[in-house]
C-alpha cells in the first residue's frame, strides 16, 4: 500500500458520496491505496455512506478536523498520506499525479495539487473562485509560512509521525502550522502539481461563507498566538486592518450583480467575519494560556 487517503467528516453525508464516488475511479490501481473516511461524531448518515462504499471508517466523538486528520494517519500504515474533504469532487489522475509528484525528489516532504471551485452557482461561491481562494501555489508562494490547504496534500507518513501530526487546538489554520513545522524540522522540498486536480465546493450562501471566515479568523489568530515571536500584531496593524475593513463596507454598498460587485461584497464579507473570529480570540487570555 502506497497511500493512505484521509478524509476528515463532520456531518457530510450529503456531499461525501460524490467524493467517494470520485476517489473510486481513480487511475492509481486500487491495491496501491486506502481510503479512511474519519467520522468526527457526525449526526447524519455519514459512517453508511462511507461504508456503502466499503470504506474504513474510524468514528470517534467530535473534536475538530485537525484531530479528525490525527486518527485517520494512526489508522492507516501506508508510507505516505494524503487529505482531501467531504466537499471535495477529486479528478481521476489526482492521487496518481500527487503521488508521482512526491516520489520525484526523494528528499521531497509531500505534494499538493490545484483546488477550483465546483457548481459555484451563487455569489459567495463564485467570489471563492474569482479571488482563488484555494490557491496552493500562491500560499506556497508565501515567504515566511508557506503551506497548502489541506483539500488536497499529500506528506511522507513518517515525518508527519515525527512531527506529531496536526496540531488539535487549532479551530483552522492548522494546515499552514504542521507545514511550518515539517519544514522547520526536516527541510527538503515540496511539490507542486497543477495536474493534481480537486473540485471543491464552496460555501453556497454568504452566511454559510461568513461563518467559515469567522472560524479562519479564530484559527489565524491562534497560529499568530503560538508564532508570536515571528507574527506579531502591533497596535498600527490592527488599526490598519479596521480602516481596511471600513473601505471595503463603502465599497460593498455599491449595488450591482457583476463579478466587480460580487468581489466588493465578498470582500467586506472575508474581512469583517476573519476579523471578529480573530478578535474573539487573540485577545482573550484564556486563549493565550493554550499555547
Amino acid at each position: 500500500m502506497k497511500v493512505d487517503v484521509v478524509i476528515p467528516v463532520y456531518n457530510g453525508a450529503r456531499t461525501l458520496r460524490a467524493c467517494l464516488a470520485a476517489l473510486a475511479t481513480q487511475t492509481l490501481e486500487g491495491s496501491a491505496f486506502d481510503v479512511i473516511v474519519v467520522d468526527d461524531g457526525s449526526i447524519d448518515d455519514t459512517a453508511a455512506v462511507a461504508r456503502s462504499f466499503h470504506r474504513r471508517v474510524v468514528s470517534r466523538e467530535h473534536a475538530g478536523a485537525p484531530a479528525a486528520r490525527n486518527a485517520g494517519v494512526r489508522a492507516g500504515r501506508a508510507e505516505f498520506v494524503a487529505f482531501t474533504d467531504a466537499d471535495c469532487v477529486p479528478s481521476r489522475t489526482w492521487l496518481s499525479r500527487l503521488l508521482a509528484a512526491a516520489q520525484s525528489d526523494a528528499a521531497a516532504l509531500g505534494a499538493a495539487g490545484k483546488t477550483v471551485g465546483y457548481e459555484s452557482y451563487s455569489e459567495a461561491a463564485r467570489f471563492v473562485d474569482l479571488m482563488s481562494g484555494l490557491d496552493a501555489e500562491r500560499n506556497l508562494a508565501h515567504p515566511t509560512f508557506p503551506f497548502a490547504p489541506s483539500a488536497n496534500l499529500l506528506y511522507r507518513r513518517h515525518l508527519l509521525v515525527e512531527a506529531g501530526g496536526f496540531d488539535e487546538r487549532y479551530a483552522s489554520y492548522d494546515a499552514c502550522d504542521l507545514h511550518t513545522r515539517l519544514r522547520r524540522r526536516f527541510g527538503g522540498a515540496f511539490v507542486y502539481e497543477p495536474r493534481a486536480l480537486v473540485l471543491h465546493r464552496h460555501r453556497d450562501a454568504w452566511r454559510g461563507y461568513w461563518n467559515q471566515q469567522v472560524n479562519y479568523g479564530v484559527g489565524y489568530a491562534q497560529f499568530l498566538i503560538a508564532h508570536s515571536a515571528e507574527a506579531a500584531w502591533p497596535l498600527r496593524r490592527e488599526l490598519r486592518t479596521l480602516g481596511e475593513i471600513a473601505a471595503y463596507a463603502a465599497a460593498a454598498v455599491i449595488g450591482g450583480r457583476s463579478d466587480a460587485a460580487i468581489v466588493r461584497r465578498g470582500r467586506f464579507v472575508r474581512a469583517a467575519a476573519q476579523h471578529v473570529g480573530f478578535l474573539r480570540t487573540y485577545y482573550r487570555r484564556s486563549e493565550r494560556a493554550r499555547w
